[in-house]
């Protein structure tokens, strides 16, 4: 059995801080959302891909930067995009939007 692995830990800033306190773009068109990921590279928080304009994704997309935390309570698990690999990592902080 093969256990898939991100490569992409290198581009995690350790200092990150979470930049809003919910999906930044939905805030600014007055649009909801489902949950939310935050940006292990910038602190970006975006909106999941239940949500209907996918912010997280999107700024995966346009930013590079692969790997998101949940933003949401009792979820400590991360997320790269680029290598579709779910991961937990020990010692970190995990965020959560008030």
């Amino acid at each position: 059995m093969s256990t898939r692995v991100c490569g992409h830990l290198g581009v995690v800033d350790p200092t990150v801080e979470p930049r809003s306190a919910g999906c930044e773009e939905c805030l600014a068109i007055g649009s909801a959302w489902v949950h939310l990921r935050m940006c292990m590279t910038c602190g970006h928080v975006g909106c999941c891909d239940s949500s209907p304009h996918r912010h997280a994704q999107a700024h995966w997309r346009e930013a590079a930067h692969p790997i998101v935390q949940s933003y949401e309570p009792g979820e400590d698990w991360w997320w790269c995009y680029d290598d579709e690999v779910m991961f937990f990592v020990d010692g970190v902080p995990s965020y959560v939007h008030p």
